[in-house]
């Protein structure tokens, strides 16, 4: 216990000023996130931009794919919640998944494990290939259900933050790992909150119904 404690001190003190904005962004972006506020975006492009180079810096390089990903999906995403096709409403409601969504969901996510994690053991020096590859697969279909507004992206980030936390830790990135604790918290959150906007939709939904 006392060498974890030693290794979070000294990882917080050799922490650089880029990663303390990018953690600082990361964490405002899931909180916005959670609250369904569009500033998600911004905010987060802020972040998985520095998050590129830093995982170039630090040799997770599916890590690096994964946050350039996540810079074309935020710009998706952001069009999308504003974009509506009720033009009453300001942004897009939280849905589920059909089953058609959820195959194709699966399918992204071993797609992305099947080429991620042969890229990385074949033709990187990468020492955690699985891993890597195990988070940015989960981390994938994450910010593709988020910029479509899916419930179920939630269950993808929280199982991509709790492989993340070792994994960063491992690599010396210690304030990067307990964000991902504190994002690990957030998903769990940002789970509850969605799930209640949808049922208030759908309860609102069927009142409508009925007085019509």
């Amino acid at each position: 216990m006392e060498h974890i404690i030693e290794g979070i001190i000294n990882g917080i003190l050799q922490t650089t000023l880029l990663e303390w904005i990018a953690v600082a962004t990361g964490l405002t972006s899931v909180w916005f996130s959670m609250k369904e506020n569009i500033w998600v975006y911004p905010t987060g492009i802020v972040s998985v931009l520095i998050y590129v180079y830093l995982a170039f810096e630090y040799k997770l390089y599916a890590d690096m794919g994964v946050n350039f990903y996540y810079f074309v999906m935020s710009v998706y995403g952001w069009y999308y919640w504003i974009h509506p096709k009720d033009k009453s409403q300001a942004q897009v409601p939280v849905t589920v998944n059909s089953r058609n969504e959820n195959f194709f969901t699966i399918g992204l996510m071993l797609v992305s494990f099947g080429i991620l994690y042969f890229g990385l053991s074949n033709f990187t020096d990468s020492d955690v290939a699985f891993w890597d590859a195990t988070t940015t697969s989960f981390a994938i279909a994450g910010m593709y259900l988020m910029a479509r507004k899916k419930l179920e992206n939630w269950i993808a980030w929280i199982i991509t933050d709790l492989i993340s936390i070792p994994l960063y830790f491992y690599k010396g990135l210690v304030l990067t790992s307990f964000q991902f604790l504190i994002f690990t918290i957030l998903a769990f959150a940002g789970y509850i909150a969605w799930r209640n906007s949808l049922k208030e939709r759908e309860e609102a939904e069927e009142n409508w119904a009925v007085v019509g």
